[in-house]
């Protein structure tokens, strides 16, 4: 009985310990808790204090301070004002490049690339000159939407980077703006691909020829002068794939006087086709279009109805 008695009295006792223990964690918790709240209430206290400050050599510094910390809010909230009053004083260079890179920093990348314009307009052999041209690529850069999309703010990114190359030909920066421009070239090829592919998907349908030609015709076009403008693109059988299925599909749609020309510039592109890409998984198909093509053209060629007139 006395067993049962002490061995009570000590499972009691630990859960009573327990129970202290998770009252001491939980006061601690609400210790850090109130800790944190009036750091941040003084923290915005002291900011608002800044912010409404006439002191801008203090705002100053302590703008500088904020952006030295990550707190590019912050710091935006201030530079913003910096850069008009300082105007023309020496803390507007760095002002100015201080909130250019505060709104890249947040993400903001539309005003990134603009105050870094602003400031190469401004300062063009300033201290941070060379930072500030490459950055209005990368601004750019960052906000190009995906291929499927609009593409001028890709060819704006391009034409940035290629303006730092231009301005900076020896600059350490020099070979990711490289970079970067034929990342970006390869999201205006793939635009171009998808923009083919739908033409070739859209067949026959004729809804969308408004103004003369067909989805086939308009397939080879788009494709061959993606192949022309972007020559050593990673997608170019992808291309040559769509023009050589385009010529064929085009060939047999076609009204009977333009069937033999187009029969024959079709084999004439698989031929071509086979030429270049030897190993291509579209060989047995450029090869059934060869065979197709030599039955039309050996079967009609006699005929004066499938022979153009001259």
């Amino acid at each position: 009985m006395l067993k049962i008695v002490l061995k009570t009295l000590l499972i009691g006792k630990k859960s009573l310990t327990l129970q202290f223990k998770a009252f001491d964690m939980k006061k601690t918790i609400l210790i850090a808790m109130s800790s944190a709240v009036l750091l941040f209430s003084s923290c915005a206290q002291e900011y608002n204090r800044v912010y409404k400050s006439q002191d801008y050599t203090y705002k100053y510094e302590y703008a500088k301070e904020c952006f030295a910390n990550g707190k590019y809010s912050r710091a935006v909230g201030l530079l913003t004002e910096l850069v008009t009053i300082e105007k023309g004083t020496e803390n507007a260079q760095e002002s100015l490049y201080m909130l250019a890179m505060s709104e890249y920093c947040l993400q903001d990348y539309e005003s990134a690339a603009q105050y870094f314009k602003k400031y190469y307009e401004r300062y063009p052999k300033g201290y941070y000159a060379e930072q500030a041209k490459y950055y209005i690529g990368e601004a750019l850069y960052a906000s190009t939407p995906e291929p499927r999309l609009d593409q001028s703010p890709t060819i704006q990114a391009i034409s940035a980077y290629q303006d730092f190359i231009d301005v900076y030909p020896d600059s350490k920066l020099k070979d990711q703006a490289t970079r970067r421009m034929f990342e970006l070239q390869d999201k205006l090829v793939i635009k171009e691909y998808y923009n083919a592919k739908l033409y070739y998907d859209l067949g026959t349908y004729f809804g969308n020829c408004t103004s003369g030609g067909n989805n086939y015709q308009a397939c080879i076009v788009t494709a061959q002068n993606a192949l022309s403008d972007y020559p050593y693109s990673n997608m170019r059988e992808q291309f040559s794939i769509l023009v050589m299925k385009s010529k064929y599909q085009l060939a047999k749609m076609s009204v009977i006087s333009k069937q033999m020309e187009r029969y024959e510039d079709a084999q004439d592109e698989c031929y071509g086709f086979l030429n270049e890409y030897p190993d291509s998984k579209e060989r047995v198909t450029a090869e059934k279009y060869i065979e197709g093509c030599k039955k039309f053209i050996e079967k009609h060629q006699k005929d004066p109805m499938y022979v153009p007139q001259i």
